[in-house]
């Protein structure tokens, strides 16, 4: 499902072979999120409040923020490693 922001096995493996040989077979990667400051910062803050969200949390602070549940569980995903390698 397109929509859902992530790709199927198979479609991840075209795709990472068509950008090695510079061909367009397979489904195109989804655009990188470039977050604004003020996105950043309410991310960081909460964040340290709460390293997980449930869902409803997450519902909210996407609605709030105007990005999608999941790029809100992917950020958050990315500062716990984040965190972890600075540990």
């Amino acid at each position: 499902d397109e929509s859902s922001g992530y790709e199927s096995e198979s479609g991840g493996a075209e795709c990472t072979a068509a950008a090695a040989t510079g061909g367009t077979s397979g489904r195109q990667r989804r655009a990188r999120t470039a977050f604004t400051s003020e996105q950043v910062c309410r991310l960081e803050k909460t964040f340290q409040r709460q390293k997980y969200l449930g869902a409803s949390e997450r519902r909210k602070l996407a609605a709030a923020l105007h990005l999608s549940e999941i790029q809100i569980k992917t950020w958050f995903q990315n500062r716990r490693m984040k965190l972890k390698r600075q540990i």
